[in-house]
């Protein structure tokens, strides 16, 4: 209740916490094990954003699933990790984008 008013109120609201770390997380502006894909003069997230937003949840999911079932047996551990937080990061983004975050 006390968030609805805030969020009507006409006062600037507090930077949080939660406001830094999604403004670090972009996903789009980095990229896990490599700079192969930012070489590119079009990435291939860039097309994938222009699909409609079930197929993006869908990729995206499986890019997860991919790395999760893969930890530990193709590249260094913390790698896969990293690249399965770098996909989470990525579907919570389309995710917000579909909740109109």
């Amino acid at each position: 209740m006390l968030m609805e008013i805030a969020m009507q109120s006409d006062m600037p609201q507090p930077i949080t916490i939660a406001d830094i770390i999604k403004e670090r997380v972009q996903p789009n502006a980095r990229q896990e094990g490599g700079t192969h894909y930012k070489n590119m003069g079009v990435e291939p997230w860039d097309v994938i954003d222009t699909w409609p937003i079930e197929q993006q949840i869908g990729y995206h999911r499986g890019n997860i699933l991919k790395y999760t079932m893969r930890l530990g047996s193709k590249d260094v551990s913390l790698q896969e990790a990293k690249k399965i937080r770098h996909y989470t990061d990525k579907l919570i983004q389309v995710l917000e984008k579909q909740n109109g975050f």
